[in-house]
């Protein structure tokens, strides 16, 4: 095929967008997928979750990025010892969007080795599709090089995820993991929407039908969080018939405008259970989902507590799947934005962020992490700028960029605790804020029916009541600290966490000093 040669090797084989029927062959043909009760199918991968301490970007300016680089030569380097081993491989090609607006829509391509064909699947899924016309001269403008069998020697684990801006590619070595291959597209994405005077957000998207007097309407939210802290679940909870948008990155614009990027999600799967994740679970019981590392017993019932052989199981189900899904090209301008805090101890169940302190907290991107982020990140106290483990540019330029939007165009902005009030799960003192809690937070920020007061210790506002939740522990912490005889360990947490946040905002260069000094 002339298409050949658009790729940047020429491979021993090639198939160029294959149908998803024959994508699921291919896919049951690989000695770690199973079928499941659902008639889907199931792989078990050797590498269970991202390889943060393997992915370096491209670049002889590393003054210019705050993760970690290698120079133009190695990539260089390791792209040739790439393109010498797909020579010798049976590749696949799939092409598609990342947006699905007319406007703000990128082409982009996985190149994958036909050996691991359940991630062509499972990305395939997650792009917009291309129609045959477009197919026919389509041209990336980010692209994927994906050879899961080829080591990496002299990299963390013999991995590597090489990021090359400046072209738009991205090379993965080593790890079958699915989420290489879409945060691989993200990523670039994330420069792109920069570049376009936008911020890419790790972010869920949805609408909420509200009443407020005689006016009714749709009210947009958009939830923040790393991944693992709730951001699915979140944007997928009903509340008044809310229609999810999208799950995982949104573009927020100058104007408060949303872009999509996913037709489809990257659902985590554990604990997933029809009464409180319905949407999920039904989606993940589709003939078309993929899933990745979920447990299942030879009859292939599937268990999704199980967490044997990891916590990380994961699925990719489709939009099609997902009930009442909306489309993102009708959504209006942002009314709201919650940041997920799956925090331990005094952060309420919800807080409203007023001014610069919100820039602050986006940039302060608090949370516990999971294991989504490899077992280096699990169970720990973390710190990611704007939650978005995927920004590949200096990350005060998050902070700037989202304190210009939050001034260009206000929106109301709320921190939301996930995890716990007053204690780790071991300590009978304390609470879980448990799926309703959140959900009945949400509800009422889009109906506007919180009542607030100023907190004296970190200057945001906290609830004095929220409809649905009767417990004023989730509320305030403090009192239940106070209630508990504990107030003397409340405020050495007060006086900790504002000491290492102020630290914390000192450290990124560049950074706005009405962010850095907010807090």
């Amino acid at each position: 095929m002339t298409e050949i040669l658009t790729l940047p090797v020429e491979p021993k084989s090639v198939v160029w967008n294959p149908p998803p029927e024959q994508l699921r062959r291919f896919t049951e043909e690989m000695g770690n997928c199973r079928k499941t009760e659902f008639d889907n199918v199931n792989v078990a991968t050797m590498v269970v979750s991202r390889s943060k301490g393997s992915t370096f970007v491209a670049t002889d300016t590393p003054e210019n990025h705050s993760d970690q680089t290698i120079s133009r030569a190695e990539f260089d380097r390791m792209a040739r010892l790439q393109n010498d081993y797909i020579r010798t491989r049976d590749m696949l090609v799939v092409d598609g969007f990342i947006g699905n607006d007319p406007h703000f829509r990128i082409p982009a391509r996985l190149i994958i080795e036909k050996a691991n064909a359940n991630i062509a699947g499972m990305q395939q899924h997650l792009y917009y599709p291309a129609t045959p016309a477009e197919l026919e001269s389509f041209e990336p403008a980010v692209t994927v090089i994906y050879t899961p069998n080829l080591k990496a020697e002299g990299y963390p684990e013999e991995r590597l995820i090489a990021v090359d801006l400046d072209n738009y590619i991205t090379r993965v070595f080593h790890s079958d993991y699915f989420g290489e291959s879409k945060k691989g597209g993200l990523r670039m994405w994330n420069k792109i929407v920069y570049e376009r005077g936008g911020l890419a957000l790790h972010a869920g998207c949805k609408v909420i039908p509200v009443e407020r007097g005689n006016k009714a309407g749709l009210t947009v939210a958009l939830i923040v969080g790393l991944s693992g802290t709730g951001k699915t679940t979140t944007t997928f909870t009903k509340q008044n018939n809310s229609q999810p948008v999208q799950d995982d990155f949104c573009a927020l614009m100058p104007g408060g405008k949303v872009y999509a990027t996913e037709n489809g999600c990257f659902a985590k799967t554990f604990g997933l259970n029809p009464k409180d994740e319905p949407a999920i679970y039904h989606a993940c019981a589709s003939p078309h989902a993929y899933l990745e590392n979920v447990s299942q017993d030879e009859s292939g019932r599937i268990d999704y507590f199980d967490t044997s052989y990891t916590p990380n199981g994961r699925a990719v189900i489709r939009m099609d799947d997902v009930a009442g899904a909306f489309d993102a090209r009708e959504v209006n301008n942002v009314d709201f934005l919650l940041i997920l805090n799956r925090n331990e101890n005094i952060i309420p169940a919800v807080a409203k962020l007023e001014g610069p302190l919100a820039a602050a907290y986006f940039m302060l991107g608090e949370t516990k992490g999971t294991s989504a982020g490899g077992a280096a990140e699990a169970g720990k106290s973390l710190r990611v700028p704007g939650t978005n483990p995927f920004f590949p540019l200096l990350h005060a330029f998050q902070g700037n960029r989202m304190l210009e939007l939050m001034k260009e165009s206000p929106m109301d902005v709320y921190l939301m605790n996930t995890g716990r009030i007053g204690g780790e799960e071991k300590d009978e003192r304390s609470k879980k804020v448990q799926i309703q809690h959140s959900s009945a937070v949400v509800k009422a920020i889009a109906e506007g029916t919180i009542t607030w007061e100023k907190d004296p210790d970190f200057g945001y506002l906290v609830a004095t009541a929220v409809p649905e939740i009767d417990d004023a522990d989730y509320l305030q912490p403090k009192r239940m600290y106070e209630r508990q005889g504990r107030s003397d360990e409340y405020q050495q947490l007060v006086e900790k966490y504002n000491t290492d946040r102020r630290a914390y905002l000192r450290r990124w260069k560049g950074l706005s000093d009405e962010i850095v000094n907010a807090i």
